[in-house]
């Protein structure tokens, strides 16, 4: 297998391996280093079904599984489909694009490491592929902040809520979603991060909080928690932060939750159909040191 940086801000490209195939102690190892200094790898030209991209993706970590069973894979529970494809007049999948900034699952007390994406179906339209996925660089972003906001913030505590999200995709036009019940919320309820994070894979300080979910910095008064969080959200979405991946069919994304951003491009049509497995990867063993170090200590090995 080979890991190829993009020469952007961020990104890979993973080439001579069959993911649908155990992974070798050495492969995994590679991936997990390469997770940490890319942030986004992609496979191209791969052959998944349910089974092996649940099985490739279990190597990370343990896979969240959807409360309601909506738009799950059938057979995988693990398995979401994500697409804008209607079948007798019903959806298929999860419609993802148009959510704007966040990372996937910050909303929880372990939040997510890795979002795991195969390409079934990627709509083009004069030639170009459609429903193009963004990120933003997390640590450079940090790296990037004011000395004396590092210094300030640098025990603050972000609290990240999922009613924030909902109510801002409620708000939408055209949106008929209703609120959140009581016993959602209680099933979501706030949580706390710091708000500058360690990455457990190379050990450097990035910025943990998106415009998604992250509400308040605690221990302080809301209008100035409001502007520090604005100066943030602004500085961490500059152009020289962000990196995009143009979808092919067979396409395997994968991606570090805990050192990005991002968001989907709703550029396509509803005749213009776009569908993709999905697996999502709770950081329930990163964060352990004897696993990081077991990986990375066969990495490079091959």
């Amino acid at each position: 297998m080979r890991i190829e940086p993009t020469g952007a801000v961020m990104g890979a490209i993973g080439s001579d391996v069959d993911l649908s195939q155990p992974l070798s102690d050495a492969d995994f190892g590679d991936i997990v280093a390469a997770l940490g200094r890319h942030g986004v790898i992609c496979f191209p030209q791969q052959s998944l079904d349910a089974r092996s991209l649940k099985a490739f993706s279990e190597k990370f970590g343990g896979l969240q599984v959807s409360v309601s069973g909506q738009f799950t894979h059938p057979d995988q529970p693990e398995v979401m489909i994500l697409s804008n494809i209607k079948e007798d007049g019903k959806p298929i999948g999860l419609a993802d694009a148009g959510q704007d900034w966040h990372t996937d699952m910050s909303y929880m007390d372990v939040v997510g490491f890795v979002n795991v994406l195969f390409a079934e179906e990627v709509p083009h339209r004069d030639g170009k592929p459609l429903g193009a996925t963004v990120f933003a660089n997390m640590r450079a972003a940090y790296v990037d902040l004011p000395d004396e906001m590092k210094t300030r913030l640098k025990d603050a505590i972000c609290v990240h809520d999922f009613n924030k999200f909902w109510e801002n995709m409620r708000a939408r036009p055209g949106s008929e979603r209703p609120p959140l019940s009581p016993e959602a919320r209680a099933k979501r309820p706030p949580v706390r991060h710091p708000l500058f994070l360690t990455h457990p894979i190379t050990g450097e300080e990035i910025l943990y909080a998106n415009p998604g979910y992250a509400e308040y910095i605690e221990g302080m008064d809301r209008a100035e928690s409001d502007e520090i969080l604005t100066f943030l959200f602004e500085h961490q979405l500059q152009d020289k932060y962000q990196y995009t991946h143009d979808w092919a069919k067979g396409d395997v994304l994968i991606w570090d939750h805990i050192g990005t951003l991002h968001t989907a491009k709703a550029d396509y049509r509803p005749e213009e159909h776009r569908k993709m497995l999905r697996c999502q990867v709770y950081a329930d063993r990163i964060f352990e040191p004897a696993f990081v170090q077991d990986a990375l200590s066969h990495a490079g090995a091959a």
